[in-house]
This record gives structure tokens, C-alpha cells and sequence, in this order.
């Protein structure tokens, strides 16, 4: 969870968000209620990214780890989120609790501590035993990832659920620039904000987290401290899982919930991570600021240019560009 903030890195990334925002313009034609959504939107989307990246980064930089299964924990707390608010679903709530707000924050809770749960066994009963064979760690959690597809297969069939339960925050609207803007997406962006705000303090001014930054850089002088090395890495790796979860249950009210959610993000979040730099969390944060903002432009560009499949490939040119400047990514050192 190191990184390296020197002016190169930085001048890179202003002049990445520069080139980004231009190009926002244009596609816009200069017209600022068009861009200032376009903005917005790309912040929704870094923060959904970041939500299941935060977790993937945190996990990668203690225990160089690279969970496959990640993706998998955003899925199901997407589906558990829909359920518990739907009547339709597997449990029927609505009579217990007929208020949909409350039912809302009940997903979100639910979600975290299945993810928390699930996280605790995978790590504790699965994976460490192969500590020392990374490669298996790799095909362990790719295996866990279709367990738990085929888990959610088996609950809840393969048909696409459409969020469709009103609450208070998803009804709400704001005026941006005279557009009408949905007031959920601002919600989504203020959660990310938190997120990276508090995890960041977490690491940097707690007890825990100077321990888990130790651990990073020696974890056999830890040991030695008599610190439980194997908590701290059980700790962070059901951190890890909770978030996507969360992410997963706070993305279900504008996402819905699909089989293929999981693998979407995986794919992303490992984009960012390599993005921003491996096991750099602050890179991860900024990492997915800026993929966000380049999905958004890069849609309005395509429409623009009339050629669509830009949006589609826009992670994976973002990350060649960088990675030809800067191979350990954005704030990544040698590992």
C-alpha cells in the first residue's frame, strides 16, 4: 500500500485529467449543462469502480493476494440489497417492514456482513493454507468466484432483476446546469468520497492501520512484536469483501442485479488496481477517478464519432497509455 508521489506522477495524472475534461467539452459542444452530467455521470461511475477496487487494492497490498473472487461479493450484494427490497424476492419483507427506506438500509446491512462472513471463511479456511503457493491462490478464488455465480444461479435463476422499489434517496432530483439529475447518483458519489476519506485515515492515523502498513513492509518483525500477523491479515481481507459487498448493495437501486455484474467489475476494479498501481490504495482511489471520468467522456465522444466500441475498450486503452509512461502504474513501486 505504498506509493510514490513524485511531480512526474502527478504531472501525469493533470495532464490525463486535462486531456479528459477537453475532450468532455468537445463532445459536448462546448455546452456546459451537457458537461457539467457528463462529469457528474464519469464521478458516478469512478465511484462504483472504487468500491469494488477499494477492497481488491487492500487485500492485493497486505497479502498479495489478487482476489478473482471479488467481483462475486459485489454481485451478491447486489443481489441480497434487491431481495430484501422487493417483494418478489426469495424472502418477502415488505410485510415486516412496509417501509422501503428501512428496508433499504437492512439490504445494505445484510450485504456488508454476508460479504463480512464470507470473506472470513475464505480466508481463514480456504486460502490459508496456500500462502506460500500464490498460484493456487489465483485458482482458488477464481473457483470460489463460480461457486458463488452458480450459488446465486441456483437462488435467484438467471433473469436480470430490474430495481424497481421506490425510497426516498433513488426518488429524489436535483437542478444541474436546468437539467434534472437523480439525486441517488450524488448519493453514490458522496458514499465513494467517505469511503476513501475514511479507509485513508484508517490506514494512515489508527493503531490497526500502522499495523497493517507494517505488516506490508515486515511481517515477520510484527510476529516478532507479538502481534497476530494471520488477524490482521483475516481483518483486512474481510474489509476487503465487505466493501465489494456494500458496493454491491448500494450499486443494485440504479445497476438492478445480474449474473454478469461480477465479472463486469472484476474486470474493471483489476484496471484501476493496475491503473493506479498495485497495492497503492491512495492509487486506486485516483485510479478510479480517472477511469470513471473516461467511461463518461468516452461514451459521449463515441456517440459523437459514431463509433460505439470506444466506450467498451476505454479501460484498456487508459491502461496501455499509462502503463507505456509509467510501467509500475501510476503510483505503484517495484514489488
Amino acid at each position: 500500500m505504498n506509493s510514490s508521489f513524485d511531480r512526474g506522477t502527478w504531472g501525469l495524472v493533470g495532464g490525463m485529467l486535462v486531456f479528459i475534461l477537453l475532450l468532455g467539452l468537445y463532445s459536448t459542444d462546448m455546452n456546459i449543462s451537457s458537461f457539467g452530467i457528463t462529469i457528474l455521470s464519469g464521478l458516478f461511475q469512478g465511484m462504483l469502480l472504487f468500491l469494488v477496487a477499494s477492497g481488491l487494492s487492500l487485500i492485493f497490498g497486505l497479502m498479495d493476494i489478487l482476489n478473482f473472487a471479488q467481483g462475486a461479493y459485489f454481485m451478491v450484494g447486489a443481489y441480497l440489497a434487491f431481495d430484501i427490497m422487493h417483494p418478489t424476492g426469495v424472502v418477502n419483507f415488505t410485510e415486516q417492514i412496509p417501509d422501503p427506506n428501512m428496508r433499504f438500509l437492512l439490504g445494505i446491512v445484510v450485504a456488508t456482513l454476508v460479504g463480512a462472513a464470507l470473506g472470513i471463511f475464505l480466508e481463514r479456511v480456504l486460502l490459508r493454507p496456500l500462502y506460500s503457493r500464490p498460484l493456487f491462490q489465483l485458482v482458488l478464488t477464481f473457483g470460489v468466484s463460480i461457486v458463488m455465480l452458480e450459488a446465486i444461479r441456483a437462488i435467484w435463476n438467471t433473469t436480470p432483476y430490474a430495481w424497481t422499489e421506490g425510497f426516498a434517496i433513488r426518488d429524489a432530483a436535483f437542478e444541474l446546469f436546468g437539467q434534472s439529475f437523480g439525486f441517488y447518483r450524488l448519493f453514490v458519489i458522496i458514499i465513494g468520497v467517505v469511503l476513501i476519506v475514511g479507509i485513508a485515515l484508517l490506514l494512515r492515523y489508527t493503531r490497526i492501520g500502522i499495523i497493517i502498513r507494517a505488516g506490508v513492509e515486515d511481517p515477520e518483525m510484527v510476529s516478532a512484536l507479538g502481534i497476530n500477523v494471520r488477524a490482521v491479515f483475516t481483518l483486512v481481507f474481510t474489509l476487503g469483501c465487505a466493501v465489494a459487498a456494500f458496493g454491491g448493495s448500494i450499486a443494485a437501486p440504479f445497476l438492478g442485479a445480474t449474473i454478469s455484474m461480477g465479472a463486469t467489475f472484476l474486470i474493471s476494479a483489476i484496471a484501476v488496481i493496475v491503473l493506479g498501481g498495485l497495492g497503492s490504495y491512495e492509487g486506486t482511489a485516483i485510479g478510479s477517478v480517472l477511469l470513471g471520468l473516461s467511461l463518461s467522456t468516452m461514451q459521449q465522444f463515441s456517440l459523437t464519432v459514431s463509433i460505439p466500441v470506444l466506450a467498451t475498450i476505454t479501460p484498456m486503452l487508459l491502461l496501455i497509455v499509462v502503463l507505456l509512461v509509467r510501467p509500475r502504474g501510476l503510483f505503484g513501486e517495484d514489488r
